[in-house]
């Protein structure tokens, strides 16, 4: 049985946070890898501020590029939207029995985990990776039984800082790897 964390996201656009954190997830051993499924819509997000779903699965395959502990997947292009993970869960375990996946969130989700669709499969047939993160707020699911805290380092950099540092023309160069920035760059991403 392969141990698979899935790191779920927007990656709008994918950073050095994001690499950092799934690097952590691998090292501690509790994954053999990690997947990046890049959500086209995450249902607590607008939809209007994304990019679209296919530039920035791109995006992941090239930070991701020769790491054989990553993979990018694009399962939810093909689901009904907006994306719920417990969807997502069922489906991926159904295709891949191979696989005993765990979901990977940051600790200021903890608090309102109980808001997530059928928050309580996750917890009990999948179980959370949690990474720290500043400003979390306390939650009782810190001590629950399918709750692993992870250390990591606390790595305050949002896609949201990105995206406006490009709008201003600032220099984005080491907040992504260098394939991403090219992309962002080529493609003229994030300039509106």
């Amino acid at each position: 049985m392969r141990k698979t964390g899935l790191f779920f996201g927007s990656f709008n656009p994918i950073h050095i946070g994001h690499l950092i954190l799934a690097n952590a997830m691998v090292q501690s051993g509790e994954v053999d890898e990690v997947w990046f499924v890049v959500s086209p819509h995450n249902p607590f997000k607008k939809k209007s501020t994304l990019l679209h779903e296919f530039d920035r699965l791109d995006m992941v395959h090239a930070a991701i590029n020769k790491n054989y502990n990553f993979k990018a997947t694009d399962i939810e292009f093909r689901m009904p939207k907006p994306s719920y993970t417990v969807d997502t869960l069922v489906y991926l375990s159904e295709k891949h029995p191979q696989h005993e996946f765990k979901v990977i969130v940051g600790e200021d989700n903890l608090a309102g985990f109980h808001k997530w669709k059928n928050h309580h499969i996750i917890l009990e047939d999948y179980g959370l990776l949690v990474y720290p993160r500043p400003h979390a707020k306390p939650s009782d699911l810190k001590n629950h039984e399918h709750v692993k805290m992870i250390e990591a380092p606390m790595v305050d950099i949002s896609a949201t800082y990105i995206r406006k540092s490009i709008q201003a023309k600032k220099d984005i160069r080491y907040m992504v790897p260098e394939g991403v920035r090219e992309l962002i760059q080529s493609k003229g991403f994030y300039k509106d």
